[in-house]
């Protein structure tokens, strides 16, 4: 048993690691043909969301021919292509947004991102567009514009985004996945373009650290340490070892979630306006419960101390509420994350395993169990003998 919760652990705690890598997406725009056989000198494939940035860059007048080309777009969205010299995030974005109206005329205009809940009405930038046009045909939007670039937007960040709309109107987009991805930096001179602003770069680092570690340690490490405490203990022969491995389990469990629950906070306090409540609350019960189990270690009674049984219930169910909510929030983590889907299958699958096993120790200790008791039962009903036959005998003297 021992074996393949160590096996599972190790797993785990190796494909939850792979969250550290994105997804990219293959390189096409190169074969994708614009309306009207219009051709421009550049073109890259951004990174998430399915967009393409083609551009032609004039050096004489500092001036950008762009088309950004967004797929798999319907009626009801709205997108936007921006730049951002103040930094690699929504906020301060100078951006060009484009959706189609009720009547199926395309609308397109400038605004100026300047909150993360911005009106996204249409208004000036701090440098001047010109030709903006867009329209929208066989499930893909594009916009045509022409950008008169001062010197420190030659080699600046790049931001795109797509949302729904709300009574013909642009509304929030998501706050999970690709949708706090999709940021880069441009330079229309040399044609270069990476994938990921710095502060974007650091806080999608700090939320995959975030859930590998709360994965690993309330997620996997903790539902082992309770399995180790209610089946290892059955073996007379593992007696106490059982005891130092729960123990060791359970604290490595709470010390990695405690490094996880903080990077939570961090992430929360660097997120201002971006709240994950059910997420959040509990997580923060997680944490309470959890310290209250390792204060239950130091105040447990002795086995036959007469408060030992109230003890033990409490421990029993905040531990049980512990693991049942660990696995609650993890799930809630994936949907906020958002990675490939792949991830959490393997989770899932790890999940499985550990019920799977716990189904047959299960059965297997309580064959045990009823066995042991039992043979004390016969040993006491026939002190002098298996058979019996000795207590008769001295009954009829």
């Amino acid at each position: 048993m021992g074996k393949s919760l160590g096996a599972l652990i190790i797993t785990g705690f190796l494909l939850f690691l792979s969250f550290f890598t994105s997804p990219s997406q293959a390189q096409t725009c190169n074969g994708l043909a614009l309306p009207s056989n219009q051709v421009y000198s550049t073109c890259v494939d951004l990174p998430v969301l399915s967009s393409y940035l083609h551009w032609t860059f004039h050096q004489d007048n500092s001036t950008a021919d762009i088309a950004f080309r967004k797929t798999g777009t319907s009626p009801t969205n709205w997108v936007c292509w921006a730049l951002n010299p103040s930094g690699g995030r929504m906020v301060g974005s100078q951006a060009l947004v484009a959706f189609q109206q009720a009547n199926g005329s395309m609308t397109a205009y400038t605004t100026s991102i300047d909150s993360l809940g911005p009106s996204m009405r249409p208004g000036s930038l701090s440098f001047r567009v010109s030709n903006l046009r867009a329209q929208h045909s066989n499930g893909e939007t594009l916009i045509f514009a022409t950008l008169h670039l001062d010197a420190n937007l030659l080699s600046t960040n790049q931001v795109w985004q797509e949302g729904p709309l709300a009574s013909g109107t642009p509304s929030m987009h998501s706050t999970t996945g690709d949708n706090v991805r999709s940021i880069g930096t441009i330079n229309f001179q040399t044609g270069a373009s990476t994938a990921g602003g710095g502060a974007s770069n650091s806080r999608l680092r700090k939320r995959n650290i975030h859930g590998v570690l709360n994965a690993v340690s309330w997620g996997i490490l903790m539902p082992c340490g309770a399995m180790i405490a209610r089946y290892v203990k059955v073996f007379q022969v593992a007696n106490p070892a059982w005891f130092y491995l729960h123990v060791a389990c359970q604290l490595s469990a709470y010390i990695i979630g405690v490094a996880g629950w903080g990077t939570g906070l961090k992430l929360g306090s660097d997120s201002v306006g971006i709240q994950y409540n059910k997420h959040r609350n509990i997580g923060i019960t997680l944490f309470c419960f959890g310290t209250l189990q390792m204060f239950a270690l130091l105040l447990r009674p002795k086995p036959d101390h007469k408060y030992r049984v109230y003890w033990n219930f409490y421990h029993y169910a905040i531990g049980y509420a512990t693991i049942a909510l660990s696995i609650t929030n993890i799930y809630e983590g994936f949907d906020i994350l958002n990675p490939e889907k792949k991830w959490k299958s393997a989770y899932t699958g790890i999940i499985i395993s550990l019920g799977v096993i716990a189904l047959v120790w299960e059965a297997l200790t309580w064959l045990i169990v009823i066995k042991r008791k039992r043979a004390v039962g016969s040993a006491d009903k026939y002190p002098n003998g298996g058979t019996g036959y000795g207590h008769r005998t001295q009954q009829n003297a």
